[in-house]
């Protein structure tokens, strides 16, 4: 966007006065002039690149009507602003490349056009802890864009083309809207009629196979292959596999794995954690069970003569964690997370017959005397997390009433 007010005249001869033609230059005068000078001052010829670059630019601005008219109007330097400060401008090159087909100076050494590289393509990959654990193969089907191979990704049947006249070839068109007074703003966008390519093939020499599309699509099956220790989020890439198109480097086609929650088994990196819950039988007097490993081995796993397992501990078993990738023979530890489930009640003579085998009560620190003195209490059994949820949902409804008209007024009556 142009600055407040009306922007500054400035000079707007200059680019005409480089390319030798005046203001009132047809674009085929416009075309003719660029291309005889540019010819005579290629650096591949000896001439002067500074000089050349001029030239492109000249061309660059006069031969679109939107930036000719900025140009005319108010000068380079506003023409300047409105692209962002830089002008926008193009690889001269591209631009003189472009009157040869895209092949360089005629006759002597050849700059071809720059080419920029295609996009990636990302598809998710679900898979299994036990494939992460084990490696897998997968087959996949997918759709891409290659060249066409009738017309070597040329569109047409002559492998001509011709240079768009909506965009001169840029491949881009600038729109201008007016916001008010003096206020104009410029836009660039892909030219419509060539698709951003810059070039048009004429109907009659459209190729049969792709109908000048230059790409047709084919169906590729790729065999990915996960191998053992890879993670959630892990990316396997397939370098040039993504859509193909003319005067682009093809981009890659990436994988990237996303596990599957497992019923049983929870990784953290190379290692395991598996929940069992122990009866206090279990806890108190030895266990023993089988777990059932992700390559479906069973694992005996029993506890040590005399051994007592607390609530919430945790035990461990080296090398039946998960394989470290690219090192599959190393592997991580396998974590067991104890609880211990306790019974609901007890009877008179469970009670008793526990006494006479566990430790001793500790001593009672009180004498008869205190215990007397003493207020009894019952406990009652609670879920704590309700409980708070109740009594948050209680102080935001009290809130809320302080909040509502005549909150402030009872208060102030209860004080009278």
């Amino acid at each position: 966007m142009f600055g407040r007010g009306a922007p500054k005249k400035s000079d707007n001869t200059k680019y005409y006065e480089i390319l030798g033609v005046s203001k009132s230059a047809s674009p085929d005068d416009l075309k003719k002039a660029y291309k005889k000078a540019a010819i005579k001052n290629h650096p591949d010829k000896g001439g002067d690149p500074e000089k050349f670059k001029e030239l492109a630019q000249a061309y660059e601005v006069l031969s679109d009507p939107e930036k000719r008219e900025i140009y005319d109007q108010y000068g380079e330097d506003a023409l300047k602003e409105g692209m962002g400060g830089g002008g926008g401008g193009h690889d001269p090159f591209d631009i003189f490349s472009s009157f040869f087909g895209g092949g360089g100076f005629p006759g002597g050494g050849s700059r071809g056009r720059r080419q920029r590289r295609g996009e990636d393509v990302v598809h998710p990959l679900k898979v299994s802890l036990e494939d992460l654990y084990l490696g897998t193969s997968k087959k996949l089907s997918l759709s891409r864009n290659v060249l066409c191979s009738k017309c070597n990704g040329k569109g047409s049947k002559s492998g001509a083309s011709m240079t768009c006249s909506g965009c001169q070839g840029s491949g881009m068109k600038i729109s201008m809207r007016h916001l008010g007074a003096n206020m104009i703003q410029q836009m660039q966008h892909p030219c419509n009629e060539c698709k951003g390519t810059g070039e048009t093939i004429s109907d009659k020499d459209r190729c049969p196979q792709c109908k000048g599309e230059k790409v047709v699509q084919q169906k590729k099956v790729l065999e990915v292959h996960v191998e053992k220790g890879m993670k959630n989020g892990q990316k396997i890439t397939f370098p040039g596999e993504a859509d193909e198109a003319p005067d682009t480097v093809t981009g890659d086609i990436v994988f990237v794995l996303q596990q599957k929650e497992h019923p049983k088994f929870r990784r953290n990196g190379e290692d395991l954690f598996v929940e069992h819950t122990l009866s206090l039988t279990e806890a108190l007097c030895g266990f023993q069970f089988a777990l059932t490993h992700l390559d479906a081995r069973q694992l005996l796993i029993k506890s040590n003569p005399g051994e007592v397992v607390k609530p919430d501990s945790y035990k461990a078993i080296n090398d039946e964690g998960m394989p470290m990738y690219q090192r599959p023979f190393m592997k991580g530890k396998l974590y067991i997370h104890f609880t211990v489930e306790f019974p609901e009640s007890l009877t008179l003579d469970q009670v008793k017959a526990l006494e006479s085998i566990l430790p001793a009560r500790p001593v009672s620190q009180l004498t008869d005397m205190e215990i007397d003195e003493c207020e009894e209490t019952t406990l009652h059994d609670v879920n704590i997390e309700e409980e708070t949820r109740r009594k948050q949902q209680a102080q935001e409804a009290y809130d809320d009433d302080d909040d509502m008209p005549g909150g402030a007024q009872r208060v102030q009556c209860a004080q009278q």
